[in-house]
């Protein structure tokens, strides 16, 4: 089986959900015959994580915080978590937090406060500040909060975004010399992220909560909408 690392090109071609598509070559990847579909398909969010975590200069016992418990959060923690590090994850969903401890965080924090710095004092109590932070949800106050809990001379990486423009503590970022990194997307990830699920450093099975056939696939993104599970599987095959 192969995966590809592009479907589509945003409005000016037919997208790929259909029991068959011709790709280019250049653009796919064989996968060994012990990684299923499932896991090739998981391939693409789990790049992020490792363009996040390349970016942010992880390294082996580092304290990772992650804001957002999603789909890219999880991920990001997961690769954290291989690299050997010690993840404290946040969210302000109680249920996606008990997912990622499931799934292996280290420690938890359920955010309740739009208080960027009082978050913060609160998650270092819990953890300590981290050497890493790695943003996945694009909220300011969230923003706010990873900066704040970052050491100083640590780094940060902005994953998630939302608004165009947010407000955040220039001053202590500049004065605590807190590295800022930008991603988008991935670059040449894919063969690092193919390797991580195929020597089983990671599990992106446990991310499918939810799976349907090709022919209910409108019912996959009302589910997906409506911000139930974590990743649905369109089954286009069946």
């Amino acid at each position: 089986a192969v995966v590809s690392t592009q479907s589509g090109h945003y409005g000016r071609d037919d997208g790929s959900l259909c029991q068959y598509y011709c790709h280019k070559a250049a653009f796919c990847f064989k996968l060994p015959d012990h990684v299923s579909l499932d896991e090739g398909a998981l391939l693409e969010p789990l790049s992020v994580a490792v363009h996040a975590c390349q970016r942010g200069k992880l390294s082996f016992g580092q304290k990772v915080l992650v804001c957002g418990a999603g789909p890219i959060g999880l991920v990001n923690m997961m690769v954290a978590k291989a690299g050997g590090a010690f993840v404290t994850i946040t969210d302000i969903s109680e249920s996606r937090l008990a997912k990622a401890k499931e799934m292996g965080a280290d420690a938890i924090f359920h955010v309740t406060s739009r208080d960027s710095r009082e978050t913060a004092e609160e998650i270092v109590n819990l953890s300590g500040y981290s050497d890493l932070t790695i943003e996945c949800t694009g909220v300011e106050s969230s923003i706010g909060t990873g900066l704040w809990a970052t050491k100083p001379g640590g780094s940060y990486v902005q994953v998630g975004y939302g608004k165009a423009e947010v407000n955040f503590p220039i001053v202590a970022v500049g004065i605590r010399e807190i590295d800022i990194y930008g991603i988008f997307r991935y670059a040449n990830c894919y063969p690092k992220a193919l390797a991580l699920v195929a020597s089983g450093a990671v599990n992106v099975k446990s991310l499918i909560t939810h799976r349907f056939p090709l022919k209910d696939a409108l019912k996959a993104f009302e589910l997906t909408k409506a911000g139930t599970g974590v990743k649905v599987i369109i089954d286009c095959d069946n």
